[in-house]
């Protein structure tokens, strides 16, 4: 990394952390960050180590490798992070001042660990762990899971259920845990898919100009006549006609293939100043390939607005797959989400209360955060922001 890069980092870094709400959204954002990816350690039916008769046994490790979930990828995705983490850090440590060794060994580490993940194949464990004789065993802070019926139906929160039950007596709390990932993964994915074609279409537009951006601009403003949500049910119901199982996959296509017209235009806008400025006239002029123009010089200098763009897109995404999933057009049973959590106090929302309030807090806590940190990221980047 350049001086420069290093003198802005700190630049950038010192602004961002004058302003307390982005501070508190960025703590927010690590929070989810953490619990998404330590939930397993959290909360799990299955004990991190079980003797029994003078055997020893590890179901939790089976769990890691091969989930037990409708949802498989993604909770591989999130397991793989939190197997990769640790190791990777303490290598990253240690190996500091070697840098080539430090990169084979964080290739070899992250090859070796996929290994377990397609070798390890998957089964239906409905083994009740709590209740088996064994001698010593040690499980997870809170000792459900997601899927498992442990209170009766809508139970109120109490000392063994904090958040109380949902219709069918799964725990609350370690749903809503659960659901965290649902939720980052949806926002993840679903933005970086908006925010790939929504750079490449605006960078291609604002640099060639011409008959190209007058066509894809009208097929913009076509496409943004339609109200997003309601496209986004439209898109969701033709699909599920269509014979496609509704899955998490399902919706971050859904809303990353509809999310890119924002990004678009912002993109499109930055290039078009960028355009004209000595710099890309005189690559031009020394016959630098559109290409390493586009994404060597053009696209450092527009990815502020990106970067901005990506956190306030992650929140808008969360929001709608929450709003898919009320509605019964996202993810679906019996993956947890908090959409789906809100939905089933529908009914009677004043009754079921902890249905509506524990996910309600948690759906504005983690817009809020993502917002707050978008806010700090602007006035990095704005240079008529107030320092």
């Amino acid at each position: 990394m350049s001086t420069d890069n290093i003198s802005f980092s700190l630049t950038a870094w010192h602004r961002f952390r004058k302003d307390s709400l982005a501070m508190i959204g960025l703590g927010g954002v690590v929070m989810m960050f953490a619990f998404a990816l330590f939930v397993p350690l959290i909360a799990n039916n299955r004990p991190f180590l079980f003797i029994a008769g003078g055997e020893f046994s590890f179901p939790f490790l089976r769990y890691l490798f091969a989930p037990d979930s409708s949802e498989i990828l993604i909770e591989q995705v999130f397991n793989y992070m939190l197997l990769f983490f640790i190791p990777a850090s303490m290598i990253y440590y240690f190996f500091a001042k070697h840098i080539k060794i430090r990169n084979i060994l964080l290739i070899v580490f992250a090859l070796v660990l996929l290994v377990p993940f397609f070798l390890t194949q998957r089964r239906l464990d409905k083994t009740c762990w709590r209740e088996k004789n064994y001698s010593f065993a040690i499980f997870a802070p809170i000792p459900y899971g997601p899927y498992e019926t442990t209170a009766g139906h809508y139970a109120k929160p109490s000392a063994q259920h904090l958040f109380g039950a949902d219709q069918t007596g799964r725990d609350v709390l370690v749903r809503m845990l659960y659901g965290a990932r649902v939720s980052l993964a949806v926002g993840l994915f679903a933005t970086l898919l908006s925010i790939i074609i929504g750079t490449i279409i605006g960078m291609c537009v604002g640099y060639y100009r011409g008959r190209l951006d007058l066509f894809v601009m009208r097929v913009v403003e076509i496409i943004m006549c339609f109200p997003t949500f309601l496209l986004l049910l439209i898109l969701m119901s033709m699909l599920k006609d269509k014979g496609f199982g509704q899955s998490i996959l399902l919706v971050i296509m859904v809303l990353g293939l509809t999310g890119w017209i924002g990004v678009c235009r912002l993109v499109r806008g930055e290039v078009l100043k960028q355009r004209i400025l000595p710099y890309i006239v005189s690559c031009e002029a020394s016959g630098v390939p559109v290409a390493r123009i586009m994404f060597r010089h053009l696209l450092p200098n527009v990815s502020g607005p990106i970067l901005i763009s990506f956190t306030f897109g992650i929140a808008g995404a969360i929001i709608a797959e929450s709003g898919l999933s009320f509605l019964g057009f996202g993810v679906q049973a019996p993956t947890a989400s908090w959409g789906a959590l809100l939905r089933q106090a529908f009914e009677d929302p004043l009754r079921y209360w902890h249905l509506t309030l524990c996910p309600g807090a948690a759906l504005f806590i983690t817009v809020c955060a993502f917002n707050f940190t978008g806010e700090g990221l602007r006035k990095i980047f704005d240079p008529k922001a107030v320092t």
